[in-house]
């Protein structure tokens, strides 16, 4: 009787979409820990003299850091890219250094060696995150990339949400770090092992990154948005227990924690809100609507003097900054020039991570000049994110007219 013939041929298995921004999640459980609550704290513990002041070189020294091995970092795994790696050499040496630098920083004795910790927790990491910004493009479908981004969004929210959420329950420093190193160190694992059994995409060719004028407007507005933004998670905690008087620490990381993980669900719905608006208006004030949001939910937090207060302020702020992100990464799908994966992940991420040098770095500069009391000086930061803000979304006026996905220049 005679057979079919046998197909030797053997389907390609397909990405994993969410198995793919897996990894995100534990990325971002540590800087949802960190920069709104563990980072403030630590330097309140160590530094209690000068919280504020020390808080903010800490955070900028970081951030520069940051900024240096990303771009770095990404130039050198695209080159091993094209000779074949999978880059998950950088996501496991990231890792591993991670880990150590995590529960370097929660046990650190003295401000002295938290500095040298978290310094080490941003070159690790960020030898991961440098190259892990490519691996939607290394793997996925230009016709899937939308819909795996959205994962990579959901998993963001996610990771900052559990950070917080750790940073303000979990009372034992050994504890938590050990928490926050597991989900890491588990992501990471669960992410590398789908991408070890999935055929690397060619390499595409593309263009050398060229600077346009829209492509550098939008990178400013952007980062003064960003200074914005930075300067209210990274003073949240100091007014939470300052401003409306919660002095004890537990306390005060509690309600911090539970400020910022109101933020991030609501974000959510905001995000929601601009999806359909940010492809049939004009992108440019869509974005600008949600920092309008932003100001005025800052305004809130300036005049209050209640936690019921600064959780209106919070929601308000969460729904415009989920409006913004939505805008403006829609502004950045048909603006930024093509370029290699490396130069221009860089180039861009450059407007997201030199904020976080800028915003603590400008702010305390401003304190410093003009002294303001304890309680006072969180209020004053809130004021000067206001005018950040609002310089960042007045900037987005020089950018091309967008209507229905087109821009009037290209």
């Amino acid at each position: 009787m005679p057979t079919k013939p046998m197909n030797t041929r053997m389907r390609s298995p397909t990405p994993s979409a969410p198995r793919l921004a897996l990894f995100w999640l534990g990325l971002q459980t540590v800087w949802g820990a960190l920069l709104g609550i563990s980072l403030q704290a630590r330097s309140v513990q160590l530094a209690s003299g000068n919280a504020l002041d020390a808080y903010g070189q800490l955070a900028a020294i970081g951030a520069s850091v940051a900024a240096v091995t990303q771009i770095a970092v990404g130039v050198w795994s695209d080159a091993r890219r094209k000779r074949g790696s999978r880059r998950v050499e950088f996501y496991v040496a990231g890792t591993a250094g991670g880990a150590a630098a995590i529960a370097a920083f929660y046990g650190a004795p003295t401000f002295a060696i938290l500095t040298v910790a978290y310094v080490a927790l941003q070159a690790t990491l960020n030898l991961a995150i440098g190259p892990y910004q490519a691996i939607l493009p290394d793997f996925v479908e230009p016709r899937r990339l939308g819909a795996a981004s959205s994962w990579l969004a959901a998993m963001q929210s996610v990771g900052n949400a559990i950070g917080a959420i750790c940073a303000s329950l979990i009372a034992d420093a050994r504890m938590l770090a050990d928490t926050i190193d597991a989900l890491l160190i588990a992501t990471c694992a669960a992410t590398v092992a789908h991408v070890r059994g999935l055929p690397a995409r060619e390499v595409p060719a593309h263009a050398p990154f060229r600077l346009t004028m829209p492509f550098a407007d939008l990178f400013v507005s952007r980062a003064l948005v960003y200074v914005g933004f930075f300067t209210l998670v990274g003073y949240l905690f100091f007014y939470v227990q300052s401003a409306l008087g919660v002095a004890a620490l537990a306390q005060a990381k509690q309600q911090t924690g539970l400020l910022i993980l109101v933020f991030t669900i609501v974000g959510a719905a905001g995000a929601a809100l601009a999806a359909k608006p940010s492809d049939r208006l004009d992108q440019r004030f869509v974005a600008m609507a949600g920092g309008g949001v932003m100001v005025l939910a800052l305004a809130i937090f300036v005049a209050a003097h209640a936690l019921l207060w600064a959780a209106v302020a919070t929601c308000a702020a969460g729904i415009g900054w989920g409006i913004f992100l939505v805008a403006d990464w829609a502004l950045a799908c048909r603006i930024m020039p093509a370029g290699s994966a490396a130069s221009t992940m860089g180039a861009w991420n450059l407007a997201l991570v030199l904020p976080q040098i800028a915003a603590p770095a400008f702010t305390t500069w401003f304190l410093g000049r003009f002294q303001p009391s304890a309680a006072a000086a969180p209020r004053e930061a809130f004021g000067l994110a206001i005018c950040e803000i609002l310089l960042g979304i007045g900037w987005m006026l020089r950018l091309p007219a967008s209507r229905n996905g087109e821009y009037g220049v290209t």
